[in-house]
């Protein structure tokens, strides 16, 4: 008898460790599919896709008022955050920066020569804005004029 409920306990053992090696391998077998498992992440602002895993998706919505940037974006809010004083808040600094990406898509992308023109006319227009003084900065001084008369005169009396 002895014998007998020595190789049952031994069974009992063994079957036990057979029960736990496989609850570890299928633990370990899920984790690596989480940790390989990626998802498509559509940017809010620019509308870039990336392919990320689950954790990472979860991490940026945390951070960003539950919408998911790309890291270009990411850092582009918080500079914007930063350095504006009148953005307070994240989904703020997040908006304004989404209208800014929306512009972009919807004239840049579409036709470049074009954007190219506006973006000179601005320049242009700073500039010429630049140039003309205002008169309650100068001080009530004598200007050169014009003359009527293109040629100078001279009196030889």
């Amino acid at each position: 008898m002895d014998s007998r409920s020595d190789h049952e306990g031994l069974r009992r053992a063994v079957s036990d460790v057979y029960i736990e090696i496989d609850k570890l391998q299928k633990d370990q077998d899920t984790g690596a599919k989480t940790m390989n498992e990626v998802e498509k992440a559509e940017c809010r602002c620019c509308g870039l896709n990336e392919d990320c895993t689950p954790d990472y998706i979860k991490h940026v919505r945390d951070s960003h008022c539950g919408h998911w940037v790309c890291g270009l974006c990411s850092e582009a809010v918080k500079e914007r955050l930063s350095r504006v004083v009148p953005i307070s808040t994240m989904e703020e600094a997040l908006c304004a920066h989404a209208e800014i990406c929306q512009k972009f898509n919807n004239t840049t992308r579409l036709n470049p020569k074009l954007s190219l023109a506006w973006a000179m006319r601005d320049i242009a227009k700073k500039k010429s804005q630049q140039r003309v003084p205002d008169d309650s900065k100068t001080p009530s001084t004598s200007k050169i004029a014009r003359t009527s008369s293109c040629f100078a005169k001279i009196d030889l009396e």
